[in-house]
Parts: C-alpha cells; structure tokens; sequence
C-alpha cells in the first residue's frame, strides 16, 4: 500500500509541476497575443493613414481631359 501511495504522489507531483509550467507558458503566450494584436492595430493604422494620403494624392491631380 505504501508503494501505491507513493507512486501517487509522484504522479501528484508531476502534475503540479505540469500545471504550473503550462500556466507560465500560457500567461506568456497571452503577453505576446497583447504584442502582436496591438502591432496588428499599429499596421491597420499605418495602412488607413497611406491610403487616405494616397486617395488625397489622386484627387489633388489634374484630370486628362483626353481620357474618359
């Protein structure tokens, strides 16, 4: 019985250390979720801004009459 109860709390142990070991990585996996969904935001600005520039550059050229 002594053998079971020890080979249980070895097993116990290891799920311990398992589970805390998975927390640690899923809170760092969480961290570098927030990074790159804010860099995410940071491109679809960047994105937005040029494209406004660029509709503004068109509409500020003059038209070629010739074409239609």
């Amino acid at each position: 019985m002594q053998v079971e109860f020890e080979a249980l709390e070895h097993k116990l142990n290891q799920l311990v250390q398992l589970s805390t070991r998975l927390r640690a990585e899923n809170h760092k996996l969480r961290q570098e979720l927030v990074t790159a969904l804010s860099r995410g935001k940071q491109c679809d600005d960047k994105i937005s801004s040029a494209q406004l520039r660029l509709e503004r550059l068109l509409d500020s050229l003059p038209v070629d009459e010739n074409e239609q």
